[in-house]
């Protein structure tokens, strides 16, 4: 019986502890298998960080089958069977144009990827009501929502979709926050802090038409 630890594009397996294992000691499994160090990284599961260390995996419902993403220890490079390769990987020196640049990058993806399923996700839930958004940014026309792989054929699970598009934008509010800005990079934490601000915006859509919903 095992879970699966999604770390950037790799898929870990690990043996599933047994339901009493403190989450903390389940975090030092992880990060010795990783080489990251154990406080480095968050750990997600269903929508929701894992904080607790001192809280049994039980209490975060997991269980065989179960898919914890990791997120802010750094994308790996090569398969983690590669420690020592891996630790001497060259990396370029950070500027705050390079910084800029990461967090452009990680918004252009939440713009492309998430926002038009965000769109069609609250269109979904009340047609009526899609027009009466008001924002900063422009509608942008609703396009196919991505159904979940398991979803029946010819339904939409509205619930798996709303944990899908809430987990992935956690977790780019979760890298974004990762990104560290030096004391005199004045444009890269503005840069940062309007990110941090359009993608929670985006969160905070989702989850309002999903509590909207849940009333109606």
């Amino acid at each position: 019986m095992s879970l699966v630890v999604k770390w950037g594009r790799e898929r870990l397996h690990f043996s599933v502890p047994p339901p009493n294992t403190k989450l903390g000691d389940f975090r030092r499994e992880i990060a010795d298998y990783t080489q990251l160090p154990s406080g480095s990284f968050k750990l997600i599961h269903a929508g929701a960080v894992m904080k607790d260390d001192s809280a049994p995996i039980s209490a975060y419902g997991i269980k065989p089958g179960s898919t914890i993403a990791l997120v802010g220890g750094g994308e790996p490079i090569k398969p983690p069977s590669s420690k020592a390769s891996s630790a001497q990987a060259h990396k370029a020196p950070r500027t705050e144009e390079n910084t800029i640049s990461q967090i452009r990058g990680e918004l252009d993806k939440v713009r492309a990827t998430l926002q038009p399923d965000v769109d069609a996700f609250l269109d979904a839930l009340a047609p009526a009501h899609a027009a009466a958004h008001v924002g900063p940014e422009p509608k942008v026309p609703a396009l196919p929502m991505k159904p979940a792989s398991a979803a029946p054929s010819g339904s939409l699970d509205l619930g798996r979709e709303h944990v899908r598009l809430g987990e992935l934008l956690l977790q780019s509010l979760l890298r974004l926050d990762a990104i560290t800005t030096e004391g005199e990079w004045e444009a890269a934490r503005r840069e940062r802090k309007g990110a941090v601000k359009e993608v929670q915006g985006l969160l905070d859509r989702l989850d309002g038409g999903w509590r909207a919903r849940a009333r109606s």
